[in-house]
């Protein structure tokens, strides 16, 4: 799950990390309220700061929501000394549609702002705690070059990353966060103010069983003070019942409305931009599937893991979350009967069939305990199913199927 940079910052402020003090606004009649409680804790430099689940804000575009030919505003985070030209960049991004790298031409709309304090600074840095998992342990990233996208910095620069690994059952001892200063390059109160910085940001992801805690960019203010101007962070679902308090922080207007309709079956689903829908057990499998559906040319439309006791239920949820996704014009469902057989899971998917009336074709390809026998019962069901041995082939029989439908 991921939140908000609003509700990440006020998460850390907890564990007494320096943050960019503001407040996030739902409507501009919060506008001068807001303004006026920052001008009481002495604040007069403002940033508007657009508030969605994607990246690149600053450099995004603000479209009017009605007419979204109409540019308004160039630019999703706006610095400002003037409160009238504050209200203005809050009044054009509010209910309006930002346009970033991240968020595709679509966009998003804007629902929530953070008007926050406008900080004089001489460096910017990234620093990132994500698990790494071929060692599992968690790591801390951190890099000069802030305000950069760090898949870039990898890209480009890796030289200009650190990283230090650390041990889960000791925790990150301050040996490490000197480590990390001494790659910075910092010094004198700078270093001794990163010193704490690191240790509160890295127990405020330990504890909030975060899965990434990115501050792009860290600054340095005039003053050697160490900041999180930005924060991003995102969480396990599974610990999420750990902490209902995050787990309040949900915004359902920044996920997409198929997720959260498969979250309710508890089926694993991500959209993506093709034609092929897939229906597999098991993320590793499904990974692999998209991949196969590529190499033979194809574009899957979605990530879906059913889980390992796929059933008729199960199936014919699928088939509805895939379905509802209008791009889509084949199916491949592949399912491995380890836990359960397959014979079982083919009945499942010929009764969905039935029941959903499902009219693109589909390509089923069933592996493990009864294959033979669901195979059989596939081809006898009176359906029009293609049905594959493997997964190559069955790869080969939608990107077919799809061919022959465009041809």
């Amino acid at each position: 799950m991921k939140i908000h940079e609003y509700q990440a910052k006020v998460l850390l402020k907890k564990y007494g990390v320096p943050i960019q003090d503001g407040i996030a606004i739902k409507d501009i009649n919060e506008f001068d309220s807001a303004i006026s409680e920052l001008q009481s804790r002495g604040i007069n430099q403002f940033v508007v700061k657009s508030q969605i689940h994607a990246g690149g804000r600053g450099k995004g575009r603000i479209y009017n929501a009605n007419n979204k030919q109409e540019l308004i505003l160039e630019g999703g985070v706006k610095f400002t000394t003037s409160v009238d030209k504050a209200r203005e960049y809050a009044s054009k991004m509010l209910g309006n549609l930002i346009v970033t790298h991240q968020t595709g031409p679509a966009g998003k709309i804007v629902k929530t702002l953070i008007i926050t304090e406008g900080l004089d600074y001489k460096k910017e840095l990234y620093l990132g705690i994500l698990l790494d998992r071929s060692v599992s342990k968690n790591v801390i990233m951190v890099s000069t070059e802030g305000g950069v996208e760090i898949e870039k910095v990898a890209e480009e620069t890796p030289e200009k990353i650190i990283k230090e690994w650390i041990d889960p059952s000791v925790g990150i001892q301050n040996y490490q966060a000197r480590k990390l200063a001494f790659g910075l390059g910092l010094e004198g109160n700078t270093f001794k103010n990163f010193i704490p910085f690191v240790i509160k940001l890295y127990k405020a992801y330990e504890d909030s069983d975060a899965s990434l805690l990115e501050i792009n960019p860290l600054i340095i203010t005039n003053d050697d003070k160490v900041v999180a101007l930005d924060a991003k962070m995102n969480f396990d679902d599974n610990s999420l019942y750990r902490h209902p308090e995050i787990a309040g922080y949900r915004d359902m207007n920044e996920e997409d409305p198929l997720e959260i309709e498969a979250s309710k079956y508890n089926l694993n689903y991500i959209k993506l931009d093709g034609n092929v829908g897939c229906m597999v057990n098991g993320a590793g499998l499904a990974m692999a599937t998209m991949d196969i559906i590529k190499l033979a040319g194809g574009e899957p439309a979605n990530f879906l893991d059913v889980g390992g006791g796929a059933n008729k239920e199960t199936v014919a949820n699928g088939f509805k979350i895939i379905l509802a996704d209008s791009n889509v014009k084949a199916i491949l469902i592949n399912i491995f009967g380890g836990i359960v057989r397959c014979d079982r899971v083919a009945q499942g998917v010929i009764d969905a069939v039935k029941e959903i009336h499902v009219k693109v074709p589909v390509v089923v390809r069933l592996e493990g305990t009864n294959a033979i026998e669901a195979k059989e019962m596939l081809e006898n069901s009176g359906l029009n199913f293609e049905v594959a041995v493997s997964l190559q082939e069955a790869a080969l029989k939608v990107t077919s199927v799809l061919q022959a439908e465009f041809v």
